[in-house]
């Protein structure tokens, strides 16, 4: 049986290979540019690199320098590909970093499964 540490290493890969096997969102068809995910876990930085050129998607694992760096903590990355945090919240709250390209970060969200209502963490969650 996977360990939790196993599980989410598998949901996070599980979601790039979806994302991969879609080939292109047509959300993003006015969209260029390369984001590159690193997901940290103590010591160890699983990177992915997504490129997405007019809503087409291509995902691999080079560690390449990219128009946009979205960093956080592999626990953040799990719940935002099962749709269970939000991205931009995240990084209001200081627990993802984003550099580069923000106009490209904003698009590229919409690439992660919204955040059911409920579901997310903080304040305004507590308030409903």
């Amino acid at each position: 049986m996977a360990t939790e540490a196993e599980a989410a290493i598998n949901r996070i890969a599980d979601f790039m290979a979806d994302l991969a096997a879609r080939g292109e969102d047509p959300s993003l068809a006015n969209a260029t540019g390369t984001v590159r995910f690193d997901v940290v876990d103590g010591k160890h930085t699983e990177r992915w690199f997504v490129t997405v050129t007019k809503g087409a998607l291509d995902v691999s694992r080079r560690n390449a320098r990219a128009d946009a760096v979205v960093r956080g903590p592999r626990p953040l990355f799990e719940q935002l590909v099962q749709g269970k945090a939000n991205a931009t919240a995240a990084f209001l709250r200081g627990t993802l970093t984003l550099e580069g390209n923000i106009g490209l970060l904003v698009l590229v969200q919409r690439l992660f499964p919204r955040a059911k209502s409920g579901q997310t963490k903080g304040r305004a969650a507590k308030q409903r």
